[in-house]
């Protein structure tokens, strides 16, 4: 039963004539009038929550609602809890990157793949080195050579503007 509370009609708010009534033990009670499934409920000391308005005749059911809406709050914070949220993080170089540098950054990329991160590389040329754009490209064959062990390339490098992108995601763990 996953229907939001502003669906939900309950007790009073419920104004149908006749109602399939369901109790708190899931058995069929039948169809009866709207006052006497309330007597009912009021009876037990639970709700009585309109749970199917759509169906002929519409369909309640006899609960402890407070409890109900505690338990639904439960599992969705359970199911935030278990989603696993990626982030695209941004490694940038220059055309012109030292060794020493390059291999920092890859050292870091790997980090974040290893993390569960994707990755954008991107190469940037300053002033006139955009006339060169193939030591860009071969600095991304580099780097994805160099994380090749931990990561895929997703989307091939690209020109955009005065840099080349590339994507690279996590391999899939075994």
């Amino acid at each position: 039963m996953t229907i939001s509370k502003q669906e939900l009609q309950i007790n009073e708010e419920i104004r149908d004539k006749e109602i399939l009534v369901i109790d708190a033990d899931g058995k069929k009670l039948g169809v009866l009038s709207s006052k006497e499934a309330q007597q009912i409920a009021f009876d037990q000391e639970l709700d009585l929550v309109k749970i199917a308005p759509q169906a002929t005749p519409p369909v309640c059911r006899i609960m402890d609602y407070g409890k109900y809406c505690f338990e639904q709050q439960k599992r969705e914070k359970e199911a935030r809890k278990n989603q696993k949220v990626v982030s695209i993080k941004e490694i940038r170089m220059f055309s012109t990157i030292d060794t020493h540098d390059f291999e920092t950054k890859v050292n870091q990329a790997v980090k974040f793949l290893q993390g569960g991160d994707k990755l954008k590389v991107s190469v940037r040329f300053r002033k006139r080195a955009i006339a060169h754009p193939q030591l860009g490209e071969e600095l991304l064959e580099r780097f994805k050579e160099a994380v090749s062990s931990v990561g895929t390339v997703e989307k091939p490098a690209k020109m955009e503007g005065r840099s080349i992108v590339m994507f690279v995601s996590p391999k899939a763990a075994k």
